[in-house]
């Protein structure tokens, strides 16, 4: 079994997590703008896929980089780390930096998404 030499393995799981899961963030949102401009999609399913790529942004950040013990504290970390990135990337990009009451579910469901993705990870990969 895997055992974790130092705690910075750790952080650099949740670092390279973090950086995947924002850079599918990026690809899938330039993906689904294009699809925006492209085809008649209504204004009520923008939020639902947006959230849901989010939530798959994190479970493959997490599932892809969390290796050792205590998966879903690294996972959970990933969720709340990428939301706040984001968060602040795309406001910048839109030049809205309000926050509300979505923000919070923003993270609530990130801290899950990357729990359960942490969880699953370090299961998965057990001998």
């Amino acid at each position: 079994m895997y055992e974790e030499s130092t705690t910075g393995n750790g952080f650099f799981q949740i670092i390279k997590g973090v950086a995947l899961a924002l850079a599918f963030s990026f690809l899938t949102a330039v993906v689904f703008a294009s699809a925006l401009k492209t085809f008649p999609i209504p204004d009520k399913v923008v939020y639902p896929v947006n959230q849901t790529l989010k939530v798959l942004c994190v479970l493959l950040g997490s599932f892809a980089f969390v290796r050792g013990e205590k998966g879903y504290l690294k996972g959970g970390a990933i969720g709340l780390l990428f939301t706040a990135l984001s968060y602040l990337t795309f406001s910048a990009i839109g030049g809205d930096f309000s926050l509300g009451w979505l923000v919070i579910v923003e993270l609530f469901l990130a801290l899950f998404s990357g729990v359960v993705g942490g969880a699953l990870a370090v299961n998965f990969r057990r001998n």
